[in-house]
């Protein structure tokens, strides 16, 4: 089978980065929940909009090596290959951050992909500067089913028909959709349920 991958919040979970350096450079309180959103509204409450666009620019550049996989992607990414399983990240990055440094994203995304040691190999590994330039990529690439975070993207108009639509949505909030929905990466730590998605 060969199965498609978004990058950002689908893989790799910013969540704890955030919070992190939003505390070592912004003396954010530990009240404030480990959550990339409550992050972003707590600076901006502070008058500090600058602050959370540079925040970002360093969670996406200069940080990257410390963000961490969600649970149970690893596992899931070992077995798939393992298996014979043909897997593909396709995911919408810009090259550079909007202000602050200017880290190259794609050289920092794909680092970090490196240092995960999970022996997916760098040419199946696409970073694209649109969303309509990643769903063309997901066509000619022809994957079984696509795996992503965000419902407006895999709702995208030419999203291609062929490709089975899985939405990762851990918080469980999306409303129902044309998708077919994944909560938590262990729960496709039987990879029969691929074949039965594809059925």
């Amino acid at each position: 089978m060969r199965i498609g991958l978004d990058f950002d919040n689908t893989l790799v979970s910013y969540d704890q980065l955030f919070w992190e350096l939003a505390r070592e450079q912004h003396g954010l309180p530990e009240h404030i929940p480990v959550h990339k959103q409550a992050v972003r509204d707590y600076l901006r409450q502070q008058n500090q909009e600058e602050a959370w666009i540079y925040l970002q620019g360093e969670v996406y550049g200069g940080q990257m090596h410390r963000a961490a996989a969600f649970p149970g992607v690893a596992e899931f990414i070992l077995k798939a290959l393992n298996q014979g399983h043909e897997l593909f990240i396709v995911s919408h990055k810009t090259r550079q951050p909007f202000r602050g440094p200017a880290y190259d994203l794609h050289a920092a995304a794909r680092h970090w992909l490196e240092l995960q040691h999970w022996g997916l190999p760098p040419e199946q590994a696409y970073f694209e500067l649109s969303k309509e330039a990643k769903r063309d990529r997901i066509a000619a690439l022809a994957v079984d089913l696509f795996v992503d975070d965000l419902p407006e993207f895999l709702d995208l108009e030419g999203f291609p028909a062929q490709t089975q639509r899985i939405l990762f949505d851990p918080a469980r909030l999306t409303p129902p959709g044309p998708w077919q929905y994944l909560h938590d990466w262990h729960d496709w730590s039987d990879l029969h349920d691929l074949q039965a998605i594809r059925a």
